[in-house]
């Protein structure tokens, strides 16, 4: 072994997170209930993970882009339904839809069970976007859509008004 080799410190690495079944930060959006598994802070900001449990017969937001991350949903129990610019699309258990920057969209559940997604936001830009909207909630008032847009546009993300 080499002097160096000796001397040198052990290189440190990040400590691994382990998110257990009632962990996690905890969302509740009126009738969807959100549990953030990563928020960016163990990933070095590159990736956030969420699982959404949508209500039956549940609105997602207005379909809208983001410029600065791509999003994944990954279906886990129900069928939620994406819209991407004028076509429907409805995902069952075992389904993954990836929606790059720049692409409009949006998700509910039309059906009377609930669904259960998980989400992937790379970068981890859009998490800050449901802390905000939690204080929406918070403040007992009910989520407008002005609100969701005032939202959206602090997490490069803007309405997809052409498709209004």
């Amino acid at each position: 072994m080499t002097e160096e080799a000796k001397t040198s410190e052990p290189q440190t690495h990040p400590a691994v997170s382990v998110v257990g079944p009632g962990d996690g930060e905890t969302i509740v959006l009126g009738a969807t209930r959100m549990r953030l598994l990563e928020d960016g802070s163990h990933t070095g900001h590159r990736l956030a993970i969420a699982e959404s449990v949508l209500a039956p017969h549940t609105q997602g937001p207005p379909q809208h882009r983001h410029a600065q991350h791509d999003e994944g949903f990954y279906i886990l129990s129900g069928t939620v339904r994406f819209t991407v610019g004028n076509d429907e699309y409805d995902a069952t258990a075992g389904t993954l839809v990836m929606v790059p920057p720049g692409t409009p969209h949006t998700f509910a559940n039309v059906t009377d069970q609930p669904a259960v997604m998980l989400s992937t936001f790379t970068p981890d830009l859009y998490v800050q976007y449901f802390r905000d909207l939690k204080g929406v909630f918070a403040d007992g008032r009910p989520l407008t859509r002005q609100d969701n847009i005032d939202a959206m546009s602090r997490y490069a993300t803007e309405p997809a008004t052409d498709l209004d």
